[in-house]
């Protein structure tokens, strides 16, 4: 994996999003795996601004979300559905119906889960994902103990996961129990992953995902599967790095021809 420690949260969006840029540059009719929470907020925020500079037309993009709660009316304003529209799509200039999220409120939920796997090989796969990762190391909803394998399916929330996701709702019980996700063997097919984390809650994740064992205990470990993988972030993200001065000087040392 490639690892790029910046100092602060703006810079790691607009490191991030000049790898997404570099995609859609190429491939305006492609295809973009699409976060949502916190950490993603800086690549949307930077992209929105150069769509709205005439740097970057989106309208062609189709765009896949990784994940959705089961049993959220999507009119909610934390659904994914709404989450993704609101800042992604309606920021960006995509056109809607060329976005898909997965299906939380579908009768038939295996059939579903097919389905959505089936849209992405019919766009011709996903050209760059978007990922951030949970305190317990999960990408997507992909929780500890997930399949390496996986592809989209239902996953159970751990506690911590619904824990840390209460601040978006009511109460902690308003938050679902259950969502569909893309699985990592789905995450793994993109043909470029982009990670980003901020702040020292995420340092342990980071760490385990980086330097510790490929391992369904950190699910996001699976990256160092991929042949093309970022990993963008901070300082306070990155400092249970034992290697990271040498990130630090790979980075300050990368040719100009393959500097974002």
């Amino acid at each position: 994996m490639e690892i790029v420690i910046l100092p602060d949260s703006a810079e790691v969006g607009r490191v991030a999003a000049s790898v997404i840029a570099d995609v859609v540059a190429r491939k305006p009719d492609g295809a973009l795996g699409l976060a949502t929470g916190s950490s993603p907020l800086a690549i949307y925020d930077e992209l929105a601004r150069r769509a709205a500079a005439g740097e970057l037309d989106f309208s062609r993009m189709r765009g896949f979300a990784l994940d959705e709660y089961v049993g959220l009316d999507y009119a909610h304003p934390e659904s994914y559905h709404a989450v993704i529209d609101r800042t992604v799509t309606k920021p960006l200039g995509m056109d809607p119906e060329l976005v898909s999220v997965p299906d939380g409120l579908a009768q038939d939920v295996p059939a579903a889960c097919a389905a959505y796997e089936a849209a992405i090989d019919a766009a011709g796969g996903i050209d760059v994902q978007i990922l951030g990762i949970g305190a317990n190391g999960h990408i997507g909803f992909n929780e500890p103990t997930s399949s390496l394998a996986s592809r989209t399916r239902i996953k159970t929330l751990t506690p911590k996961t619904r824990a840390d996701n209460a601040r978006f709702f009511d109460s902690p019980e308003a938050v679902p129990t259950h969502c569909v996700t893309q699985g990592l063997g789905t995450i793994l097919r993109a043909r470029r992953l982009v990670l980003v984390a901020q702040g020292e809650a995420k340092a342990e994740a980071i760490a385990a995902a980086v330097e510790g064992p490929v391992s369904a205990s950190c699910p996001a470990s699976v990256l160092q599967l991929h042949e093309h993988a970022t990993v963008v972030i901070d300082e306070g993200a990155a400092s249970r790095l034992h290697n990271a001065d040498y990130y630090r000087y790979t980075w300050a040392n990368k040719p100009e021809w393959q500097r974002y």
